[in-house]
């Protein structure tokens, strides 16, 4: 069973004893768990709707402070979760800002901890005592960042920053150990390759009709033979973000020209030109490893005034481990750009800001929530380990024809800077939470299940 109560500590009990709440009297209760951590307890009934731990027990148990938490009665224990580990890099000596810019974003994923019942900390791979099962995480409270001993978590949220961080010998052991050794569940463990999702979603009949026409082996041969049949081509890195590295390839007949438009490392948007493909591509990909890239065809997009359209959609599991859309805004591009990133002048929209007609807003919001939910069950089904949010990017053509652009396991939260975004905002930390609390139960119930 489960139930959310008020966990708290007093002195005046005796060692290892418990006061549990009358609606949980019926269990037989003989030991108590937090984390990994787990000691036999005497449990009592008392009237309260709280759960009441002698102090040594409390200590023991490396519970940080009193709060509320869910509880769940397995086979004569007690368990105290879900205590949630968030494995992260990027570190600093700063109690205020341990983990510098990321700082601010952590601490609002930690606070919203408290309307959960759970119990979150950050934490890295140097962190981790192995010898004795604890951590030092960094928890976030009403009184700032602080350093607590905790034991080895319930379930682990993986927010490494970056590929290249997570392809790190030390973090990538850290990972593996957890999962194989400890049994503990580590949910959105890395970063999504397209050329492999998109190979897992050509095999979803009812998912094809959405994926533009793609290609991993990019020559000059390909470029234009995509060319003839579309009016523009992306190149694409496979395991790209933020848009950097992608060119947007345009031959225009009437001139005889061929047109690359991109954006350099500094987010500045480039347009070069030349008569022939192969001179144009020589310059733009210099010391870059052609093998790395994709070639997908180019979709004309919905335009507003003079920039185009895309929209994100971010999906996330629930507390029955079932599948939801949690957030959806419209991207528009800055000017020059050839994507609606924010870092290259991109403008974050409403659905209903872009269409003031209630029924195309019905009808856009209702097509782009069937795809996205049917898109997430298939990744899921295919993608091995826990997957508990993916960000989507959309777009819409002149027809009305919805296609998948990208899926992301570690989408970027931009569209969250609209103000009318703040609820969805506040959603998508709180489902990840609750997607740590059903997947502790399920390793509570079946340990061994879980993984399988």
């Amino acid at each position: 069973m489960k139930a959310l109560l008020q966990v708290k500590c007093r002195e005046d009990l005796r060692d290892h004893q418990i006061l549990v709440p009358f609606q949980i009297s019926n269990m037989a209760i003989e030991s108590v768990a937090f984390g990994t951590h787990q000691f036999p307890c005497r449990a009592s009934l008392h009237s309260g709707y709280s759960l009441i731990v002698s102090k040594s027990l409390f200590e023991k148990l490396l519970v940080p402070y009193e709060g509320n938490i869910h509880v769940f009665v397995h086979e004569g224990t007690l368990h105290l979760g879900p205590l949630i580990g968030i494995f992260t890099a990027g570190f600093t000596s700063s109690i205020i800002r341990p983990i510098g810019e990321r700082s601010l974003f952590f601490s609002k994923l930690l606070a919203t901890e408290r309307k959960v019942g759970a119990y979150m900390f950050l934490f890295g791979a140097n962190h981790i005592n192995w010898d004795d099962g604890t951590m030092e995480g960094f928890m976030f409270t009403e009184q700032g960042w602080c350093k607590k001993t905790v034991p080895f978590p319930h379930v682990v949220y993986d927010r490494l920053p970056n590929r290249r961080t997570e392809r790190h010998r030390l973090l990538a052991e850290t990972r593996e150990k957890m999962q194989k050794d400890y049994a503990i569940p580590w949910f959105n463990p890395g970063f999504f390759n397209k050329w492999d999702i998109h190979q897992k979603l050509m095999i979803e009949e009812n998912i094809v009709d959405y994926l533009p026409e793609t290609h991993n082996e990019v020559t000059i041969d390909k470029i234009e033979k995509l060319l003839s049949k579309f009016p523009f081509i992306y190149l694409k890195p496979t395991n790209g973000s933020l848009g950097l590295g992608v060119f947007k390839i345009i031959y225009n007949r009437e001139e005889e020209t061929y047109y690359a438009r991109y954006k350099t490392e500094e987010f500045v948007n480039k347009l070069q030109r030349s008569t022939s493909l192969e001179a144009l591509l020589s310059h733009i990909m210099k010391n870059r490893d052609l093998s790395a890239y994709l070639i997908q065809q180019g979709i004309p997009l919905l335009k507003l005034e003079e920039s185009f359209v895309d929209f994100r959609v971010h999906t996330n599991k629930d507390e029955i481990g079932k599948w939801v859309v949690s957030a959806m805004a419209a991207k528009l591009s800055g000017k020059g750009s050839i994507t609606t990133h924010a870092n290259s002048g991109g403008i974050i929209k409403t659905i209903p800001e872009i269409f003031s007609d209630a029924n195309e807003q019905e009808a856009v919001i209702s097509k782009l929530s069937h795809a996205s939910i049917l898109i997430s069950e298939a990744i899921d089904t295919h993608m091995p380990g826990f997957i508990g949010e993916i960000g989507f990017d959309f777009g819409i053509d002149k027809d009305h024809r919805l296609w998948l652009f990208e899926a992301n396991s570690k989408p970027g939260r931009s569209i969250f800077y609209h103000p009318k975004l703040r609820n969805e905002d506040n959603l998508t930390r709180k489902l990840s939470i609750e997607y740590a609390v059903y997947l502790t139960e399920n390793t509570i119930k079946n340990p061994g299940g879980v993984f399988s």
